[in-house]
């Protein structure tokens, strides 16, 4: 019931803007609006990827295929605008330097429709379906250090269960290819598999207690 309640606002707790997780250098702090710049900046001109701007599993597929780049942007600008957090910037030195998108699992509405991805059960959760970490940081332990800032965060929201949709490929996979993270990466953040309906794709989880 708190995860569902969670789930209509998605609204930060302030607690955690006051109290960021550091590790390592590095520094987390959630996406809000005083932050955009930033992420502005991280996503450059491309929006990361193909003007996503982490909006892929935000809308339908063929909404989406319309908006990409800079309506997109302005999508995602408008979710944080409302008071929405979307995810967690990293920064080293004070620059930022990776991206976690992190809320709750109906915030995401195109999980719901995947045959491979959807739900495992009724239970209210939170969902890390994308990351991106600039070329300087990859390969160098950023996604596990992420992930484990999203479990301080969805903990201060009063959440209890998180889930990921990593990829755990058969062979090496361009970074292209992996941006919702690596198996690897989760189960040395402390998730559990609990489904595989996909051979490369476990559905993984982290309970809170």
């Amino acid at each position: 019931m708190e995860d569902r309640k969670l789930a209509r606002s998605s609204i930060l707790d302030p607690r955690f803007e006051a109290m960021p997780t550091k590790s390592s250098k590095l520094e987390f702090h959630p996406l809000v609006p005083e932050r955009w710049r930033d992420f502005e900046s991280l996503f450059g001109e491309r929006g990361a990827c193909g003007g996503c701007w982490c909006m892929w599993w935000r809308i339908p597929r063929s909404q989406f295929n319309k908006q990409k780049g800079e309506k997109n942007k302005k999508a995602m600008k408008k979710l944080v605008d409302s008071g929405h957090v979307p995810g967690i910037i990293a920064y080293q030195d004070e620059q930022p330097i990776a991206w976690l998108a992190v809320a709750p699992r109906e915030s995401f509405s195109v999980l719901g429709g995947s045959r491979i991805l959807k739900p495992v059960d009724e239970k209210p959760g939170w969902s890390v379906v994308c990351f991106f970490v600039t070329k300087t940081h990859r390969r160098s332990g950023v996604s596990v250090k992420l992930l484990k800032a999203a479990i301080d965060f969805v903990r201060e929201q009063g959440g209890r269960i998180i889930e990921g949709y990593p990829i755990e490929p058969k062979k090496n996979q361009p970074d292209a290819f992996v941006w919702t993270g690596l198996a690897a990466a989760f189960r040395k953040a402390g998730f559990k598999e609990v489904l595989r309906r996909s051979e490369t794709r476990p559905i993984m989880r982290y309970e809170i207690r």
